[in-house]
């Protein structure tokens, strides 16, 4: 499902709002996280760090939580925002793998450099040959 130009500027700009409000003294890496749903809700996310490094709470899982227990099911994109100069970062493999929880591998990630400007990927792009709930052993 395509984004309206308009859309696409909205959910960027989220992102890069949310950047701002991370918490991120360690590493100093700011993320922002946007998530349109499919009902036009967008949800924000920032990464949380911790001083016990493995802790810290990336952007894009803060976003997707934030959504999943405000009752959302249903993500029409997703956009990251960082400080890096062209070309933008992209989710780390914990994240890929926890955006396919709740993605098609059709769904469009669109990353966010520095600069403001952006590349789009798919989520089966970032993470293919995936692992999901389709994969597990019915209960016995």
């Amino acid at each position: 499902m395509a984004l309206s130009p308009t859309e696409i500027t909205t959910l960027t700009k989220h992102a890069i709002e949310a950047k701002s409000k991370a918490y991120c003294p360690y590493s100093n890496f700011r993320v922002g996280a946007a998530l349109l749903t499919t009902s036009g809700d967008i949800i924000s996310g920032a990464n949380v760090e911790n001083a016990s490094y493995p802790v810290g709470t990336c952007a894009e899982r803060v976003a997707f939580g934030t959504a999943i227990v405000a009752g959302h099911r249903d993500f029409k994109a997703l956009a990251v925002a960082t400080d890096t100069k062209p070309p933008a970062a992209s989710p780390c493999g914990m994240c890929r793998q926890f955006i396919r929880e709740f993605t098609s591998a059709d769904f469009p990630i669109y990353l966010v450099d520095g600069d403001g400007g952006y590349r789009v990927t798919t989520r089966g792009e970032l993470l293919p040959d995936s692992f999901g709930p389709e994969n597990l052993l019915p209960p016995s």
